[in-house]
């Protein structure tokens, strides 16, 4: 529930197939109003015939002539199966043309080519996203539940590639503004690709059933101006911010079993299961848009408490701090932008 009320807080951030802002979006968008305007015919088709038989031979006083019996018609036992199989073929071509469209590469510029790659790795109840390369360049940072892409402008396309996995059961990527849905399969790296020209914030989830959270296995895909991706890019590569300010709550963070899932690049913090929080703050939310990642740390601080009142289910058990061990932890968090 928090969640949804998240969600409805941005009007942008509805997520919709009726309003795409990528070339597979647009496929995906084109097919479902064919196969709703194909479906809604054949409604009105069907209702029809019966509202008239219900009118034409409704029930009138009995006579004494039997009606004419009718024991077959060729004719119309050739349309009634013709017509099923004209229809499903059809659907069978557009769907066919739309597969193309949604999984074939987009075309590529020479140099560099501006495409971004990232590996997806879906665990319950969280995004991993691993920067590969951008233009070129390769990247080695990891970040959690927040996806940054560059749009296109001034005829440059910025194609965005995802290599999607997963570390624990079937999870389904899905932003449908941007692209249809792709499975997650343990084992398998499935490919998904769009591109976009619109900013803003994108939003989706897991549409594949996954255990307990899987309705609050959310996703949010941010679209920035390529100067304020760079930019991103640039402040996501650096370690973890070190401020003398707060070297208790980095040392009792340190002496928790914290580090055993969660990764803080520079302090020795190496763990691999849980979010990296190399750069927390520079999150819009917690538990995977859950709750907002309020700057006052107050929804962080409920997080640590205890993530099961948040999250019922989830991975992260309680430690039953103290509230001199939770704030020291929140205030040194609270540092990492």
């Amino acid at each position: 529930m928090n969640g949804l009320l998240l969600l409805a807080d941005d009007v942008a951030a509805v997520p919709s197939i009726f309003r795409p802002v990528s070339p597979p979006a647009e496929s995906i968008r084109y097919l479902s109003i064919l196969v709703f305007a194909i479906a809604a015919v054949i409604f009105l088709i069907v209702e029809g015939i019966l509202i008239y038989c219900l009118m034409r031979f409704r029930h009138r006083e009995a006579s004494e002539k039997e009606p004419p019996q009718i024991y077959g018609s060729r004719p119309i036992e050739i349309a009634w199966t013709a017509a099923p199989i004209l229809i499903v073929v059809i659907l069978v071509l557009v769907n066919a043309r739309t597969l193309w469209d949604v999984t074939r590469d987009p075309p590529k510029p020479k140099l560099g080519d501006n495409t971004l790659l990232v590996t997806v790795v879906g665990r319950q109840w969280w995004w991993e996203y691993r920067y590969s390369s951008y233009n070129g360049k390769p990247l080695s940072f990891v970040t959690a539940n927040e996806l940054h892409i560059p749009v296109s402008n001034e005829g440059v396309p910025r194609p965005v590639f995802l290599a999607l996995q997963s570390a624990d059961v079937y999870h389904s990527f899905w932003v449908p503004q941007l692209a249809g849905k792709t499975a997650l399969i343990p084992g398998r790296t499935n490919i998904m690709w769009f591109q976009t020209q619109t900013t803003g914030l994108y939003v989706g989830q897991c549409a594949e059933y996954c255990g307990t959270q899987h309705a609050n296995m959310l996703q949010r895909v941010v679209a920035d101006t390529p100067s304020d991706f760079e930019k991103w890019l640039v402040g996501q590569g650096k370690p973890a911010a070190d401020d003398p300010a707060v070297a208790v709550g980095r040392k009792e963070f340190l002496s928790q079993s914290c580090v055993n899932c969660h990764r803080i690049r520079g302090i020795g913090a190496t763990g691999s299961y849980a979010p990296d929080l190399t750069h927390l703050m520079s999150r819009q939310t917690l538990a995977s848009g859950m709750i907002p990642n309020d700057p006052e740390g107050k929804n962080l601080r409920a997080w640590i408490a205890d993530p099961q009142e948040i999250k019922p289910g989830c991975l992260m058990p309680s430690f039953h701090l103290s509230n001199d061990q939770l704030a020291s932890i929140v205030n040194y968090l609270r540092t990492l932008q």
